[in-house]
C-alpha cells in the first residue's frame, strides 16, 4: 500500500475496486467477497475464511435481510446503523483503508454499504484454532495450577485477567511488523508499574523497524535489543504459566504478549529471576526457601563443577590425601580435556535427537543411548567413568531452572572457563570465571538503567534476601 493513511471515496464502486486490488481477490481462495442486496441496498462483506464463526455471521445475514434502511450516504449514516441494526459485541466504524485492510487479515468482517458513504464497518465476529489451555511442559510444577497459555493473544489476556481482578490492570494493544503486524498486548498496574518505564517501552515497541514478528518473543527481543553476539546471557524473561505473570504484574513489572507465542515476556529482569519458580511460592515458606537454595546451589555448580575438577586433576601432586579420590585411576584413551568436551557435544547431540525423535519413542531412546553410549565409550576407552559422573551431574543440573537461554549461557562459560584452565592453569580458570561475570555486568536489560545484577549491584539488601529465602511481606 502505497500511502498508508488513504481513506475510502463517498463513491460504493470506487472503494469495492480499491479493496479487490488491495486485498488482490481472487489471488487466495480463502479471502471471501460476499455480494448481497438488501433492500434495494448493494452490500459487500470481506473476510477470511476459517477466521469467522461461521453460526453467527449467518445470523448477523438473516438479521440484516430485515434491515430496511441502510443510509442514503451522508456523514455519519454509518455510524447511526452500526448503534442501531448491527447486534454484535465489538463494532467499529472507520474510512482508513490501511485499518480496513489490517482488520480484515486479521479476521475481522468489513461491511460495505452504499448508504454508509465514505464510511466501513468493521464487525469482529472472529475465532482463531486454539489449542487446551493445558500445562506448559517447560514450566510444569508439583502443585498449583495447571493452566498455560496459549498462542492465541485474547485467551491469554483473559487468564491473567481471571487472576488479577483489579481496575488498575491495564492491557494495552500494540501492532509490530509491516508484513505480519502482529498483535501484542502489554500488560501492567497502572499505580505500580514505574510509568515511565511503561512510556519508554510503548515507544520502541511502536518504532520497532522489522517486517516481520512471526517467531513471537524471540523477534520482539532481538529487535528491541542491541545485541551482541559474544554475550549469551538472556535479556529478557519469559514464561507460559499464567499464575507467574500475574504474580510479576502484582509486584510492578510489565508483560507483554505477542499474538501466536505461547511465551509471555517479562520486564525488567535480572538474572536472579531466572532462578525463581512458581514452586517455591505453592510450598510453604520453610521449603520454597530450601528448594530455592538447592536450585542457586546446584546451578551455580554447573559453572565451574567440570573447569574445577580439571584443574585438580593437573596439580594431583598438591592434592591432601583425603581428596585423591577424586583424581581417576584409568584415565582413557583420549586426554581428559578431549573427553570433557567430547562429552560436551555428545549430550547436545543427545538433546537435538530427542527432539526430532516422535514422542512415543523419544523417552525411551534419549535414555537408552546415553546409558549406551556412555558404557560403550567406557569399555572401549575413549572416556572415564569420572568424566560421565561429573557431566552427568552438569547436564542433569541444567534443569533445575526453565531458562533454555541461561543454561546454555552458563555451558559456553564453562567451556571457556575450562578451555583457560587447560592452557593457563589456575590463572585461566581465574580468566574464565570473571570473563562470565563480566558479561554478565555488562549485559543490559531492555530499558538499559538496571543493572544484570540487581540486586546485588546496585545493592538492596531485603530485596536480595527474598531472592534466596520465601519471605511472607514485602516492600
Amino acid at each position: 500500500m502505497k500511502n498508508s493513511r488513504e481513506a475510502l471515496s463517498a463513491d460504493f464502486d470506487e472503494n469495492i475496486a480499491l479493496m479487490d486490488r488491495i486485498l488482490r481477490y481472487g489471488e487466495s481462495f480463502d479471502l471471501i467477497k460476499r455480494t448481497m442486496t438488501m433492500s434495494g441496498c448493494r452490500t459487500v462483506m470481506y473476510y477470511i475464511d476459517g477466521f469467522v464463526k461461521a453460526e453467527l455471521m449467518q445470523k448477523l445475514m438473516l438479521y440484516l435481510v430485515t434491515v430496511k434502511d441502510f443510509g442514503s450516504g451522508n456523514p455519519g449514516d454509518a455510524k447511526r446503523f452500526a448503534d442501531t441494526s448491527v447486534p454484535s459485541v465489538e463494532v467499529d466504524v472507520t474510512n482508513d483503508v490501511e485499518n480496513i485492510v489490517t482488520n480484515i487479515l486479521a479476521g475481522c468482517t468489513a461491511f460495505f454499504a452504499e448508504g454508509f458513504g465514505a464510511d466501513c464497518i468493521i464487525i469482529d465476529a472472529r475465532t482463531y484454532p486454539a489449542r487446551e489451555t493445558s500445562e506448559p511442559e517447560n514450566d510444569k510444577v508439583m502443585r498449583g495450577s495447571r493452566d498455560g497459555f496459549v498462542e492465541t493473544m485474547i485467551f491469554n489476556t483473559a487468564m491473567i485477567r481471571r487472576r488479577i481482578r483489579d481496575p488498575q490492570l491495564t492491557v494495552k494493544y500494540l501492532s509490530a511488523g509491516s508484513s505480519s503486524r502482529t498483535d501484542m498486548a502489554l500488560c501492567y498496574l497502572e499505580g505500580t508499574a514505574d510509568p515511565g518505564y511503561v512510556k519508554n517501552l510503548v515507544s520502541k515497541i511502536q518504532n520497532m523497524n522489522t517486517s516481520s514478528i512471526v517467531l513471537g518473543h524471540r523477534s520482539v527481543a532481538e529487535t528491541l535489543i542491541k545485541n551482541h553476539w559474544y554475550n549469551p546471557f538472556p535479556k529478557v524473561r519469559t514464561t507460559e504459566r499464567p499464575d507467574a505473570v500475574a504474580a510479576s504484574i502484582l509486584e510492578g513489572n510489565v508483560v507483554l504478549i505477542c499474538d501466536n507465542s505461547p511465551e509471555a515476556m517479562i520486564f525488567p529482569t535480572t538474572i536472579f529471576d531466572f532462578l525463581q519458580e512458581a514452586d517455591d511460592y505453592y510450598f510453604p515458606p520453610l521449603t520454597g526457601t530450601y528448594l530455592r537454595l538447592v536450585r542457586h546451589a546446584v546451578f551455580w555448580l554447573t559453572v565451574i563443577m567440570t573447569p574445577l575438577w580439571y584443574l585438580l586433576v593437573m596439580h594431583e601432586d598438591i592434592l591432601p590425601q583425603w581428596l585423591m579420590f577424586i583424581v581417576p585411576s584409568e584415565s582413557g584413551s583420549l586426554p581428559i580435556i578431549v573427553q570433557l568436551f567430547l562429552t560436551e557435544f555428545v549430550l547436545d547431540g543427545l538433546k537435538l535427537a530427542s527432539l526430532n525423535t516422535p514422542s512415543t519413542l523419544s523417552n525411551s531412546l534419549s535414555v537408552v543411548g546415553g546409558l549406551l553410549l556412555g558404557d560403550f565409550a567406557v569399555q572401549v576407552g575413549w572416556l572415564c567413568p569420572d568424566v560421565i559422573l561429573y557431566m552427568s551431574f552438569v547436564a542433569i543440573a541444567n534443569f533445575t531452572q526453565s531458562s533454555y537461554e541461561l543454561g546454555y549461557a552458563f555451558k559456553y562459560i564453562r567451556m571457556l572457563t575450562l578451555l583457560l584452565t587447560a592452557l593457563f592453569g589456575v590463572w585461566g580458570f581465574a580468566a574464565g570465571l570473571i570473563t562470565g561475570i563480566v558479561l554478565a555486568a555488562v549485559n543490559k536489560t531492555v530499558d538499559g538503567k538496571r543493572n544484570y545484577f540487581y540486586p546485588l549491584i546496585p545493592f538492596n539488601g531485603k530485596a536480595l534476601a527474598r531472592l534466596f529465602f520465601r519471605l511472607k511481606k514485602r516492600d
